[in-house]
């Protein structure tokens, strides 16, 4: 499912559960954290979580889109065969995390903007100790990724059945509840509103983020 185009992928993977282990040992951190535990994977466990809204993101064809001008060494992991994560670092504070879809070359992948933890979650809150409440553990991109334990290391991880990642794909979200909309903080052409309705998520759902208006620079 991962190997098709992002359009498809986005909606598909509402309600699917991304599971990401942490095993004890040398070798575990990525980086350093900050004051406010960015960077850092945190202590060893399982985090699970159920993608309540993404975003598609369509490569060199997409003005909102990281390769959109071409591969670099940063997004070098869109341009691989899809069933791997892509992970950046955000205004120099926070780690998001994508999957990669399509066929190798087509450079295509999903933000993952909201998810519900179901499971790990003492781990959970143990890496967000900010969050006021369950709901917002993995509420918004860099709230996921702190969530799960995701960073920078991790860009280019394939997801497999018990590997660090896997991803068990749910039945499709009714869709009654399925929603469309402007992607959050794509500025210029990419977030033209008419045009990029890229943004997906279920309807009803406490962990959805809230939509803010572009910034004027493009992610």
């Amino acid at each position: 499912m991962l190997r098709r185009p992002a359009l498809d992928v986005a909606p598909r993977l509402l309600g699917s559960v991304l599971t990401v282990r942490e095993h004890a040992g040398p070798g575990r951190a990525a980086r350093p954290a900050d004051a406010a535990g960015h960077g850092d994977r945190g202590p060893a466990g399982v985090v699970s979580v159920r993608l309540t809204e993404v975003e598609a993101y369509s490569g060199e064809l997409d003005p909102g889109s990281h390769a959109f001008r071409g591969r670099t060494t940063r997004n070098a992991p869109m341009f691989e065969v899809g069933g791997r994560l892509y992970v950046y670092f955000s205004y120099g504070m926070h780690w998001c995390a994508n999957l990669v879809c399509g066929p190798a070359g087509q450079a295509s992948a999903v933000l993952l903007r909201g998810a519900e933890v179901v499971a790990g979650h003492d781990l959970a809150r143990v890496r967000r100790r900010a969050a006021r409440s369950d709901r917002d553990l993995a509420r918004g991109p860099a709230r996921l990724a702190q969530s799960l334990g995701l960073t920078g290391a991790d860009s280019g991880l394939v997801l497999a059945p018990g590997g660090r990642a896997e991803l068990e794909l749910r039945a499709a979200v009714d869709p009654a509840r399925l929603r469309t909309g402007p992607r959050v903080g794509v500025a210029g052409p990419g977030g033209d509103a008419g045009r990029y309705q890229w943004r997906f998520w279920i309807d009803g759902e406490a962990t959805v983020s809230t939509y803010r208006p572009a910034a004027p620079r493009r992610r």
